[in-house]
């Protein structure tokens, strides 16, 4: 070989051997990219608002601050659904087809989660359901792409109804789509599974957009008003809760007490000062006892004048999660990250949780709760009655893997 061609094909060597050298370097300086599909604008806005506010927050602290994970910078991707079926599924589809996400969160209502599913199967990324929490997306509607770091209607219904006595009665009161036909579902289960002998007076369905509740009330008072012993109502609502307008109607005057299913974020609980409202809840700021929770009670308190509400810790949840999935795979290669995750446990601003493998629910503590007679401040709402174990809270596995 002559001299000339020696030192071509040499150089040729050298140059190929610094391709191969900076590949993996320029794969670390990608962003792992994190789509949030939230309703912003619609009834759900606030729900979307503070699950951000909670999912960054939680990227933040668990991150120290860096926002990086294995080296990488984070970008969280925020869409707007709009509260349609048809968008939460084009924006998860934009956001994993476009956008190239690894991870999607989402979305702020369980009909949009429940069209986005079959997208993350599609595409094989993983979907953290946040905050819908339908039953049907850990159960019937599940798929192996689908992880839920929050609660599920069910373990709502639990923490309610573990409160019930013998002699009981109840009434339901719930919009007519998914949400509310799993909150109902949920409840009268969770009876069934802690042996209630409550009764069941009447089931009330209506549309999500009734401003005026006269009419199913009447409905209601009807049914209950003979009956003897304690009456609740069951208020399985979202966005805007209703309770303080119904109590409007008076149904005090027949004896029925409200019940809450999975409690409601500050705002609308705020309203029911005054009212006789127990139930059980997901979170409430004054509740767990942990560091984690400090950090986010008097951050959040900082930066936006009140405490951190539930869709504020369902965000950090889900974030914290998705960081120690990561973590624990060393990648945000899909299959890796879902063997990572089943049966992983992981610290949260509620202590810690547990993926459960059959369905990837996290497993986790409720509260049971009573508003304050006597509250000190603004915020100072629920008094604390008992809180619920994640072991005495028997969550039946639905999903068909």
């Amino acid at each position: 070989m002559s001299l000339k061609k020696w030192i071509v094909a040499a150089s040729t060597l050298v140059a190929a051997a610094g391709l191969w050298l900076a590949a993996p370097a320029h794969a670390q300086d990608k962003p792992i990219k994190i789509a949030l599909i939230a309703s912003k604008t619609g009834p759900s806005e606030a729900y979307a608002r503070d699950t951000e506010r909670g999912f960054r927050l939680g990227l933040e602290y668990l991150t120290g601050g860096t926002m990086t994970l294995l080296g990488r910078k984070i970008e969280v991707i925020v869409k707007d659904d709009q509260m349609k079926p048809e968008l939460s599924k084009a924006m998860l589809t934009e956001a994993l087809a476009d956008d190239k996400a690894d991870i999607a969160v989402g979305t702020s209502w369980s009909g949009g989660a429940l069209s986005m599913a079959p997208v993350a199967e599609e595409y094989g990324k993983i979907l953290m359901v946040e905050p819908a929490i339908a039953d049907s997306l850990t159960g019937s509607a599940w798929n192996k792409y689908l992880f839920r770091a929050s609660r599920n209607s069910f373990q709502d219904a639990l923490a309610s109804a573990a409160g019930l006595k013998d002699g009981d009665n109840i009434a339901f009161l719930a919009p007519d789509y998914v949400y509310g036909k799993d909150g109902v579902k949920a409840f009268k289960d969770a009876m069934t599974q802690t042996k209630s002998t409550a009764k069941v007076v009447h089931e009330e369905f209506i549309p999500l957009a009734t401003s005026d509740f006269t009419a199913p009330m009447q409905r209601i008072f009807d049914a209950m008003k003979n009956v003897t012993g304690r009456k609740y109502l069951v208020v399985i609502w979202g966005a805007p809760n209703p309770i303080r307008k119904i109590s409007e109607l008076n149904p005090g005057r027949y004896g029925i007490e409200f019940l809450s299913i999975g409690g409601a974020n500050l705002e609308n609980t705020k309203p029911w000062k005054g009212l006789d409202v127990t139930g059980g809840t997901f979170y409430y700021y004054g509740f767990p006892k942990n560091s984690m929770n400090d950090w986010l009670v008097t951050e959040h308190q900082k930066r936006f004048q009140v405490p951190p509400d539930l869709f504020t810790a369902g965000g950090f949840v889900s974030a914290a999660a998705i960081v120690a999935g990561i973590k624990k795979a060393g990648s945000v290669d899909t299959p890796k990250l879902i063997a990572a995750m089943e049966g992983m446990e992981f610290d949260t601003p509620k202590g810690k949780m547990t993926f459960r493998k059959e369905d990837h629910q996290a497993m986790q503590a409720q509260y049971q709760f009573k508003m304050k007679k006597t509250p000190a401040s603004e915020w100072d709402l629920l008094e604390l009655v008992r809180e619920i174990p994640a072991s005495e809270m028997p969550v039946p596995t639905n999903a068909k893997r």
